[in-house]
């Protein structure tokens, strides 16, 4: 029990006592400046009316969709290389190297990479005889450009716990499989995969949970526009808290989403037996 105190006294002050709060104040009408006022569930209420709202949620599912996908499968693919091609730590490091750039830094750099004027892409474009693309002004690309600028960031911290699950796969396995005729392809659906399903259901809820969180990309580059298009639940939240005083109404907001990606996270663990191995 000492050992753990710490992490206890950590934990009740910067997670389970702001959630507490938070569950108060959606309860709420609070502005900063003055007491907050009890109005029951009116804020939640207001929040299933509000337009916006869906229109965050809808835009935060269809980041989360398109990071998720190919975060995953590229993810999967280098583990399955790594494994197979290489055993040199200074590649597998090189592939942490975009995770431990902070995500400001990266929306930035990517910014300026894909700018309309000057970025280096367009004009790589336009050299091949193509026209420049607007990748975060566009409606069609803005979403689709965030989520890919956030799969380049963490694709490789996540191939690397995919990797680490591929070591407890045991060797003969394969051997067996290989002596049986099975190729390489077969072996990778019929038994990497259902392997790795421990390993993925952790990843999932990782990666899944996290980009529900999405908000510093958005930030620094598009400010949830044009038009909406990217203004995702977070920087709405942001929104009605910092930039109208709606504290109580953002922690209602909060609340919403706080429970829209624990059922997510529950679902994906009994779906995926998370807690099942077929080693066992």
């Amino acid at each position: 029990m000492v050992f753990i105190l710490p992490a206890l006294i950590g934990f009740a002050a910067f997670y389970l006592y702001p959630t507490i709060r938070g569950f108060y104040f959606s309860l709420t009408q609070y502005n900063l400046l003055g007491t907050p006022k009890f109005i029951g569930f009116a804020n939640f209420s207001k929040l299933f009316a509000d337009q916006l709202f869906w229109n965050a949620l809808w835009v935060t599912v269809e980041y989360v969709l398109i990071n998720i996908g190919f975060q995953t499968v590229l993810a999967v693919g280098l583990a399955v290389l790594m494994d197979r091609l290489t055993k040199s730590t200074l590649l597998r490091g090189a592939l942490l190297l975009p995770w431990l750039i902070s995500n400001v830094i990266a929306a930035m750099l990517w910014f300026w990479l894909l700018d309309y004027q000057i970025g280096l892409v367009n004009q790589v474009i336009e050299f091949f005889g193509g026209n420049p693309t607007a990748f975060f002004g566009d409606e069609r690309f803005a979403i689709p450009t965030i989520a890919l600028v956030n799969v380049w960031r963490h694709m490789g911290y996540t191939a690397l716990l995919v990797f680490a699950g591929l070591q407890t796969v045991p060797k003969y396995v394969y051997e067996a499989a290989s002596i049986d005729g099975s190729s390489e392809w077969n072996s990778f659906w019929q038994i990497t995969l259902p392997l790795l399903r421990p390993v993925l259901a952790m990843v999932l809820v990782l990666t899944v949970t996290g980009s529900f969180q999405v908000f510093d990309t958005v930030a620094v580059t598009t400010r949830g526009g044009p038009v909406n298009v990217t203004r995702v639940i977070q920087y709405y939240i942001f929104q009605k808290a910092f930039g109208e005083g709606q504290f109580g109404y953002a922690s209602a907001l909060s609340v919403i989403l706080f429970l829209i990606v624990g059922v997510l996270a529950t679902a994906q663990l009994r779906l995926l037996r998370s807690g099942e191995s077929d080693l066992a």
